[in-house]
């Protein structure tokens, strides 16, 4: 009778005994979507924010101002995460096109956006296979950004499908809008706009990425491509006395001494005379010493973000340059929201977008504009003291020629100052604008500012024929040069 039950017991499966009770096998998308999210938050004060020039290391021990880059973390975990919520969603009952569907295809976009503006090429016709394909080829930049306009396209249409008949599955679980796909909807377009700008250099392209009628597209046709008509309309980041922002009261201890402005953001401002430098620094105390008060713009400046940590450390302590601001960055844990794709960049987008001849429209209108709404973000909204920057000789529009574009690359540059990661950067390697420190011996990386990264090492151990292609047709060789173009920018 023993061996009986032993027998009886010992028929059952093994998948059903590797089964965790325990571990859920199922989720809400709207559970996924939540990481999602949190995936596509880039927080500000951080080295992204040292490599666009926005503030300075003094203290070597923790950290310091070079670009010797090497590796990057590419995106495809995030991109396994858009597939899984899709597939809760369908699981659920939720029909082909619905809110997740649309999300959806602004993620995919939004991560390979990421990926191949580090790195270059990238798996993608391929990729997410599991084990069906563990080495997958590389698609080109141009397939790539290509594929990435055809997802915010379906996006949009999407997204208008669900605001028409007042879809609420996102709310609950949307910490950015709280659900509000209309808002979506124009962060989508805001994005695309993004996207056809950092393709500048490809718009002769026209039977391959129509880079300047998809723009005109959008500009030209509100109702279909809605984008954002203020900072209401931001895609921000907003932090908590539980979720802190990363300047508090806290860590202001670690931070206060062994960080400074650079001259690349404060400078600009003050010579300028951009009211936004009293809110987003402190006057060097050795101005103060000589004379200076806090409310004249001499008295505000940054470091070259090449000087050598000495003599910036030596410089800081003699009081030469400008602290970050304590009452702005230091006396709150909500601090400010961090901006990830918002109102005042698409504005200086659009007015760039026809200071180039790709649309037609006033970009004085959208530069001002754009100027505006940044103000605004740092509480500067007195109507004479706003006119009177927007008219004076430096900061007026000179009109759609060299010198208004470079007013233009010049104010998004300000106004990305903690938001929005990399974008600065971007900007500054496919334009050359603003003017960037790099040469001196706080640069690293031979004294030149990387173009780009390189593939993570997964890459070159586990899918090597496909790596040193990807390379070779990128850059001639099969070498991970981080200071190669890439093609968006040659």
């Amino acid at each position: 009778m023993l061996l009986l039950v032993i027998a009886a017991n010992s028929c059952q499966k093994f998948d059903d005994l590797e089964a965790d009770p325990n571990r859920s096998t199922t989720v809400p998308p709207g559970l996924v979507l939540r990481g999602l999210l949190k995936d596509a938050y880039v927080s500000p004060w951080d080295d992204v924010s040292r490599y666009c020039q926005y503030w300075c290391s003094n203290y070597n021990y923790y950290d310091n101002n070079e670009y010797n880059w090497t590796t990057t973390d590419l995106r495809f975990t995030s991109l396994k995460n858009v597939v899984k919520m899709e597939e809760e969603a369908a699981r659920i009952g939720l029909t082909s096109g619905n809110a997740y569907d649309a999300m959806g295809k602004f993620f995919r976009a939004y991560f390979y956006y990421d990926m191949i503006m580090k790195v270059g090429d990238v798996p993608l016709t391929d990729a997410l296979k599991g084990a069906e394909n563990i080495a997958p080829a590389y698609n080109t930049q141009r397939e790539i950004f290509k594929q990435i306009l055809t997802w915010l396209e379906e996006s949009n249409t999407q997204l208008a499908a669900r605001v028409a008949a007042a879809d609420q599955t996102l709310v609950g679980f949307d910490f950015y809008f709280n659900g509000d796909l209309a808002k979506w909807q124009k962060v989508v377009n805001a994005f695309k706009l993004r996207v056809l700008i950092q393709l500048s250099k490809r718009e002769a392209e026209a039977s391959e990425l129509n880079v300047r009628s998809e723009f005109a597209k959008i500009v030209n046709d509100p109702a279909k491509y809605p984008v954002p008509t203020s900072n209401d309309d931001n895609m921000k980041y907003t932090y908590t006395s539980i979720d802190k922002y990363p300047f508090n009261p806290s860590n202001f201890g670690f931070y206060a001494d062994r960080y400074n402005t650079s001259a690349t953001y404060v400078t600009n401002l003050a010579t300028l005379k951009d009211p936004r430098v009293f809110v987003v620094a402190e006057p060097a105390r050795a101005k103060l010493n000589a004379g200076l008060t806090a409310a004249d713009f001499d008295a505000y400046v940054g470091a070259p973000s090449d000087e050598g940590l000495d003599a910036m450390a030596t410089k800081v302590q003699n009081g030469e340059y400008s602290r970050i601001s304590k009452a702005r960055y230091f006396s709150s844990d909500a601090g400010e929201a961090c901006i990830q794709i918002g109102y005042p960049e698409l504005c200086f987008n659009i007015a760039e977008g026809i200071n180039r001849g790709w649309a037609t429209g006033d970009a004085k209108s959208w530069y001002d504009k754009g100027i505006t709404a940044s103000m605004a973000f740092y509480s500067i909204t007195d109507a004479t003291a706003l006119a009177t920057y927007l008219a004076a000789p430096a900061t007026g529009y000179k009109g759609n020629n060299t010198d208004g574009l470079n007013q233009i690359l010049m104010q998004r540059y300000l106004a990305l100052a903690q938001h929005s990661g990399y974008e600065a950067y971007y900007h500054w390697r496919r334009t050359n604008q603003p003017f960037f420190y790099q040469g001196g011996p706080g640069t690293g990386n031979g004294g030149v500012i990387p173009r780009r990264y390189q593939y993570p090492t997964t890459e070159r151990d586990n899918n090597k024929t496909n790596y040193n292609a990807a390379l070779t047709r990128q850059f001639g060789s099969a070498v991970d040069d981080v200071n190669k173009d890439l093609w968006i920018v040659k």
